[in-house]
């Protein structure tokens, strides 16, 4: 059995995609942009959104067992380390970082995560 997040971006409906899926015990989580004037900033709100989606799925970012990080310049990531450390904490998850363009210039970061549903 298979359930759909949807998170209501504006992507969603244009690209036809769900903020996250939940599926043989796993919750993958859509690469997910903030909104925000930095990439502190849009990184916070895309973890909001992420950790909105992991709830509604009854994951948190404990459950987290994947995560990967897309920017367009990698110098910006290092900024965003303590966010990251904040959110995953104790239970960090397995990481990648990617430099690449995203979807729309004024998007500094997009993250991706997958999380195992808890027993």
């Amino acid at each position: 059995m298979m359930k759909r997040i949807h998170s209501g971006g504006e992507f969603e409906a244009k690209i036809g995609y769900c903020r996250a899926v939940v599926a043989g015990g796993f919750v993958h989580v859509a690469g997910t942009v903030g909104q925000g004037d930095d990439v502190v900033s849009q990184c916070r709100h895309a973890l909001e959104v992420i950790g909105k989606a992991l709830d509604e799925a009854g994951a948190s970012f404990a459950d987290a067992v994947r995560v990967t990080y897309m920017l367009p310049d990698r110098t910006e990531f290092e900024p965003c380390w303590p966010v990251l450390s904040e959110a995953f904490g104790a239970n960090p998850p397995a990481a990648t970082m990617i430099e690449c363009g995203l979807i729309d210039p004024k998007y500094r970061i997009e993250i991706e995560v997958t999380a195992v549903l808890p027993d």
